[in-house]
Order: C-alpha cells, then sequence, then structure tokens
C-alpha cells in the first residue's frame, strides 16, 4: 500500500509518496498522487516535519525511512549523494570516482537524474566539474536557490552545529 502527502515549501508543494518500507518519491510542482496512493498526511507526518525543520534551517540530515528502488549502480550512486555534507556541491567525476567506477560520469548524471526523493536524497548538491549547474528535476533555478539557501546557512552555523552526513540505509 501506497500513501501520499504534500509539504508545503518555498520551493512549492512537494508531492510526497510512501509506502510501508518508506518514502518511495519526492516530486516537484505541479505534482499530482497516483490513483493508487490515497492521502494520508499522518503516516508522512515526520517527512513533513523534518522538510519544513530543513526548510527553516533546524535541520541539515534527515533520519526518514527510504525506500530506495533502482539499478545496483544507481543505489550506489544515491548512497553517495547521501554521503555529501549540507552545504558543499561534488561533480558528477568525484561521485563517479567515489563510487569506484571513474569512467562513468555520464551514468553518473543519468543516475543523479533518475534519484526518486530529491532534497532528501541530495541531488542537487551535484554539479558539473567546472562548477556549472547542470539539470535537475525541479529546474536550475530551484536547484540554485537551494544550493544557495544551503550555502547561507552554513556559513552561519556555529562550528559546534556543522552538519554531518548520512550513513545510508539502504
Amino acid at each position: 500500500m501506497m500513501w501520499h502527502a504534500y509539504a508545503p515549501t518555498p520551493i512549492g508543494d512537494l508531492l510526497l509518496i510512501a509506502d510501508d518500507e518508506g518514502v518511495v518519491r519526492i516530486e516537484f510542482p505541479p505534482a499530482t498522487a497516483p490513483d493508487n496512493a490515497p492521502p494520508d498526511d499522518r503516516r508522512l507526518a515526520p517527512v513533513i516535519r523534518q522538510l519544513a525543520e530543513f526548510f527553516d534551517g533546524q535541520r541539515t540530515t534527515f533520519d526518514v525511512k527510504l525506500a530506495l528502488r533502482g539499478t545496483p549502480f544507481q543505489l550506489d550512486v544515491w548512497r553517495e549523494l547521501l554521503r555529501i555534507p549540507y552545504g558543499e556541491t561534488r561533480s558528477y567525476a568525484q561521485i563517479a570516482k567515489a563510487i569506484g567506477r571513474p569512467a562513468a560520469i555520464r551514468a553518473v548524471g543519468a543516475a543523479n537524474g533518475a534519484n526518486p526523493i530529491p532534497i532528501i536524497v541530495p541531488c542537487h548538491r551535484v554539479i558539473g566539474s567546472n562548477g556549472s549547474l547542470t539539470g535537475f528535476g525541479g529546474g536550475i533555478d530551484v536547484k540554485r536557490w537551494l544550493l544557495d539557501f544551503e550555502a547561507n546557512l552554513r556559513l552561519q552555523m556555529p562550528r559546534d552545529r556543522e552538519p554531518a552526513t548520512r550513513s545510508p540505509s539502504r
């Protein structure tokens, strides 16, 4: 069984879809819930709360359960994305090297673009080797906004509150 809810954010109302295993998808507006996923704000309340905390500058990592589903290569890329610290970026080449596939830069880009759980799995933190902002499901303006938002908040953080990376659970 799947459920859905909408999370109000400064970048629009995000569609959240989850099942018994965890968050399955986050979609940028405009997004329509699938027919087989009835609304259930209660079940998705922890995700809605953590996204609100993130956008309020009170959260740098997420600890909600994720139900990542993809190819073994995609899962490797998405797990590596979870290791990118808040307020920092990595290039597609750096991700490829980190997963032991240094020649797979384009494949990393494709896997990054197929990430079903943006923001929580921070695909927005991946940029071109020359620092350019490349494709993003929410659009380049949203990617720029997210990167600027994180960078500005990170500069304001006390040293003892530096963000940690998330250990991927799946």
